[in-house]
């Protein structure tokens, strides 16, 4: 897999790396032969620990970090950390997302609305990623292809949406996707060799779908493995010119 055409000892960021998609695209880095050097971050030790142990199984190559992206000083703290080790990062893909959390719920309809639940939403959903494309652009301004990639999803879509519903995670997917495409325009102009998206990665078997999976057919529930497999393989056709879009799973462009 060359992620990168010629680029070869990749830095690699993977951001909510402790379980779900995040944990899946380590495994696979680690599996190829183009990646010198894998930071995945995690904001619970106590869940990670399926993520540490194969930090002793890579301790050359794997690097964890403590970093919770609702704290910008922690994000600030994990990224600098990296820098002590290395000038640049070829490829950051940010999993950090929330759906359903202790007493949180996806709304069914207006009276179902209250603030703190809404701003939850937004803070991990939408602000980590840009405060990490505030803090990261030091490690991607380089000569080197990169790609600075968020999972966001479909539901986030504006003109996707036909059912409503999930007030505050279609909203803070859509934020995200608004923000995003802020950070390429920018990016363009500052770190002109970055390409940033955002990706859709399907219904996958994870703990952030599973009280949702009942009425999903069989064929597009997604196993980890094949949704990572399936968006490095979107990831590896882009271009520049897909800088600032929002693509499916299947590399089809989605509708803001």
């Amino acid at each position: 897999m060359a992620l990168f055409g010629e680029v070869q000892n990749m830095n690699c960021l993977i951001v909510g790396a402790n379980r779900g998609i995040g944990f899946g695209f380590v495994n696979q880095l680690l599996q190829n032969a183009d990646v010198a050097t894998v930071y995945a971050t995690y904001r619970d030790r106590a869940s990670a620990v399926a993520l540490l142990a194969l930090e002793q199984e890579y301790p050359d190559r794997l690097i964890c970090l403590p970093m919770d992206t609702t704290d910008e000083t922690q994000i600030a703290q994990g990224i600098s950390q990296i820098r002590d080790r290395s000038d640049r990062l070829h490829f950051v893909m940010n999993c950090v997302g929330m759906l359903h959390d202790e007493g949180v719920q996806p709304e069914k309809s207006l009276r179902h609305i209250n603030t703190d639940q809404l701003l939850h939403y937004f803070q991990i959903n939408s602000i980590g990623s840009v405060l990490l494309a505030k803090h990261l652009l030091p490690l991607l301004k380089h000569s080197d292809r990169s790609i600075f990639a968020s999972i966001s999803a479909k539901v986030g879509s504006i003109g996707d949406n036909q059912l409503g519903g999930w007030y505050g995670y279609r909203a803070s997917k859509a934020a995200l996707n608004m923000l995003m495409r802020n950070v390429a325009i920018e990016y363009r102009r500052s770190s002109p060799q970055t390409i940033v998206v955002m990706l859709h990665p399907g219904t996958t078997d994870t703990r952030l779908s599973k009280p949702f999976q009942k009425n999903v057919p069989p064929e597009k529930l997604f196993s980890v493995e094949r949704t990572v497999t399936q968006l490095l393989k979107v990831l590896q056709s882009l271009t520049s010119d897909d800088s600032g879009q929002f693509f499916s799973w299947d590399g089809s462009r989605l509708p803001w």
